[in-house]
């Protein structure tokens, strides 16, 4: 079942209003902040070197929290299908994120295999990093975070900013959500200046790393709405 304001036809298709992600949550108690916001869809990481990794007996716990109430979306990087298996019987995600560096050909056979939706992030840095997204025709959404650097542990969730407007008209023919050091006092310049359709916050709404803030989780989607 798609979230309020969405669209569906074929996987995640078309958004109807700015549509918030909330990633990389650990607890129940974070999660059913992130619920009681408004927000559209919970992320958590499953991703050993990542401080918001969620082992599975904790992600079963939070996939039964959220059932029917929001939309539970599971994070790899570069995970194998035994991997990926285990991760969907423990959450029984809506959606899976493969953040790491799946090529096309991965992500159609993942979608192939799980039938699930799928929403690809591409690390930007410039105008042909934000192209690279075209690639994914199997996707069902892509996600537009800033390029990590070449020595950085995470794919994703570094806090980092990138250029919001080489994200604009970069994924035509699909949703997408824009990611990357967003917060509450800047989301809604994020909005207007990419034109994106969603967000997605990680280390914006946290008050120290891998430790979500419940008043920061409220602010941010407001501040989503608003703008």
């Amino acid at each position: 079942m798609p979230p309020d304001g969405w669209v569906e036809s074929s996987g995640l298709t078309k958004i109807a209003r700015p549509l918030v992600k909330i990633c990389g949550l650990k607890t129940p108690e974070a999660l059913e902040a992130t619920i009681a916001a408004g927000a559209d869809m919970a992320g958590f990481v499953f991703f050993e070197k990542s401080p918001r990794h969620v082992d599975l007996a904790a992600a079963r716990r939070l996939g039964e929290i959220a059932a029917g109430r929001i939309r539970k979306v599971a994070l790899s990087v570069d995970a194998d299908d035994d991997t990926l298996a285990a991760m969907i019987e423990a959450l029984d995600p809506d959606d899976l994120q493969l953040h790491g560096d799946e090529t096309p050909e991965r992500v159609a056979a993942i979608k192939e295999r799980f039938g699930l939706g799928i929403i690809k992030p591409i690390g930007v840095s410039t105008a042909e990093d934000a192209r690279k997204g075209e690639a994914y025709a199997a996707a069902d959404m892509l996600l537009f975070d800033a390029k990590p650097a070449p020595d950085s542990l995470l794919p994703g969730g570094n806090g980092a900013v990138f250029d919001w407007t080489l994200a604009r008209g970069a994924a035509p023919n699909k949703p997408w959500l824009l990611s990357g050091g967003l917060d509450a006092s800047n989301v809604a310049e994020a909005l207007r200046v990419s034109g994106a359709p969603g967000v997605d916050v990680s280390s914006g709404v946290e008050r120290a790393r891998g430790a979500k803030d419940i008043a920061l989780i409220e602010a941010f989607v407001r501040a989503a709405r608003a703008g």
